[in-house]
């Protein structure tokens, strides 16, 4: 993969192989990892997108991907090798990456 990979854009991504509950399947992914750490490391930070389940967790935010309702799954965030990555679809909204941002420095941060 030689184009750049930047923060916030969405990807299809072949989650598979997991374990336990984590979430599986080729599917939607939001870009969490910065830019500069894309161009130079061979992995990624990712949150995983899923239409199922979601209604009421804190740690998820609504988001319509290709017309398909969805939540980015924040309480899955996980390091993936690039070679994961598939076509990418887009990218987050502006008003998307400031929710996503609030959600990751109160889980994460305060």
């Amino acid at each position: 993969m030689n184009h750049s990979i930047d923060q916030y854009s969405l990807y299809w991504v072949d989650l598979n192989p997991t374990q336990g509950a984590e979430i599986n399947k080729t599917r939607p992914c939001v870009i969490v990892s910065p830019l500069e750490m894309n161009q130079h490391l061979r992995t990624i930070i990712i949150a995983p997108i899923t239409c199922t389940g979601s209604e009421g967790y804190p740690t998820r935010t609504k988001i319509l991907v290709n017309e398909i309702a969805g939540w980015i799954v924040l309480d899955q965030i996980r390091a993936i090798d690039k070679t994961r990555l598939r076509q990418k679809i887009g990218d987050l909204s502006p008003e998307k990456i400031s929710e996503v941002k609030n959600i990751i420095k109160e889980m994460l941060v305060d």
